[in-house]
């Protein structure tokens, strides 16, 4: 159990999905030229970050998994998404992503892990790491995985009707998540909540 003080040094987060969240939605998308941001993220991050909240991603990328692409590969596509986010002086706090799946994959790639969306293992990871705030935190995804995640972990969560997001509108209730159009609506709404 963490005493007050111990409380007071957590920091607030937000947790974001990537594909349908942060960029458009591509099927198995690991080439960087293939990498396109949705409109208004770059501006969506940025009012969160200077609004002092930490940017987190956390993606499931069973692509790994099932032999399209390796971690490497991932991580490469990251290092380009975060250097065109240079331009707006915004940059990630961490990025995790799980590389598994429980019923397609190969050797140590194909189990049922705790890090795959819906179930919290990045967002706990990240919290212990990073030292946040779950209470104080948010996830935003396109996915009901997304939602399901961010509740389990004690978050606040956001479903964009980006990316798959209108076919979990419904399901989303739920979990008493707020329904925005993107990403930037995300952002104006956790800010103004802050002031």
């Amino acid at each position: 159990m963490l005493g007050d003080s111990e409380k007071h040094t957590l920091r607030k987060a937000v947790f974001l999905d990537r594909d349908g969240t942060i960029n458009v939605e591509k099927e198995y998308l690991i080439n960087p030229s293939d990498f396109e941001f949705l409109p208004g993220v770059p501006n969506a991050l940025q009012k969160l970050q200077n609004a002092g909240f930490l940017l987190v991603i956390v993606s499931n990328q069973s692509g790994v998994a099932r032999g399209y692409f390796t971690e490497s590969q991932v991580d490469v596509l990251h290092q380009s998404m975060e250097k065109r986010l240079e331009l707006f002086g915004v940059s990630f706090d961490g990025i995790y992503f799980c590389p598994h799946h429980p019923t397609s994959g190969q050797s140590k790639y194909l189990c049922d892990c705790e890090c795959r969306k819906g179930k919290p293992g990045m967002l706990l990871t990240a919290a212990k790491e990073l030292q946040i705030d779950l209470s104080q935190s948010f996830m935003i995804g396109d996915k009901i995985a997304d939602i399901q995640a961010g509740h389990a972990a004690g978050c606040k969560t956001f479903l964009v009707k980006t990316g798959y997001g209108k076919d979990f509108e419904v399901a989303s209730r739920t979990y008493c998540s707020q329904v925005v159009d993107d990403l930037l609506a995300a952002a104006d709404i956790i800010v103004t909540g802050e002031k």
